[in-house]
């Protein structure tokens, strides 16, 4: 597994470098944004940790960009701001998971193996349908009736997370833990956020939801194409 670290503060670079380095993860660091972007563009890697108040270009265009290049490489955020609005922007604009300073090295540790295991994991059909819902994975494209619709990545694995399942309810906390990491899973105000963005992407009536239910208190689920519709 290789690793770009982008983050200028030396101290904070050495740790988690050599924190990533005892586990056996190849690093590239870049102290700077522009040499941070230059190495992204340049190589694929397994996942990106990037800071955001960076020299030449800040974390957020960096994140920016590389979503245009790859839109599945995990992306963790170090930053010392903590602001939820901050956090929901760089959440939709496609940051993986967010971490604020400071960390420890377990935490940053466990958040890392939890981003790399969600990038290998359970095998899924390359192509899932629900109702009117078509994702296909290795296009990381979705369709409702046939009109294409863009997600940002949060929205596509919490969509893909439910749509694995369809009929089942997914809890608050079950899906938290599995987009967000297990330090996530009361934060229940970034899932309302983004299932609110992803309801008003695929639903005709946000207003009155078909396929994007929500069970009150508990979570949320996919209807089933031969379940009633909700009244």
């Amino acid at each position: 597994m290789r690793i770009l670290l982008v983050e200028d503060e030396t101290k904070v670079a050495d740790m988690v470098a050599r924190g990533l380095k005892a586990e056996r993860y190849a690093v590239d660091v870049a102290h700077d944004g522009g040499d941070g972007w230059d190495m992204a563009a340049a190589y694929d890697y397994d996942l990106v940790i990037l800071d955001l108040m960076l020299p030449r270009l800040n974390g957020t265009e960096i994140l920016q960009r590389i979503r245009r290049k790859n839109q599945v490489v995990p992306i963790l955020i170090l930053t010392a701001r903590d602001a939820t609005e901050e956090k929901v922007r760089n959440f939709d604009a496609g940051a993986d998971d967010y971490l604020t300073k400071p960390f420890g090295a377990s935490e940053l540790l466990a958040r890392i193996r939890v981003l790399l295991r969600r990038v290998g994991g359970t095998p899924t059909p390359d192509v899932i349908e629900v109702g009117p819902i078509r994702i296909d994975q290795p296009r990381h494209a979705v369709t409702v009736d046939g009109q294409e619709v863009h997600l940002t990545p949060i929205e596509f694995r919490l969509l893909l997370e439910l749509a694995r399942q369809p009929g089942r309810v997914l809890t608050h906390r079950q899906l938290l833990r599995e987009i967000w990491g297990p330090n996530a899973v009361d934060e229940v105000h970034y899932l309302r956020v983004h299932m609110g963005a992803l309801r008003r992407k695929i639903e005709a009536d946000p207003a009155r939801p078909r396929w994007l239910l929500t069970e009150a208190g508990v979570g949320y689920r996919l209807r089933e194409p031969t379940a009633p519709e909700p009244a």
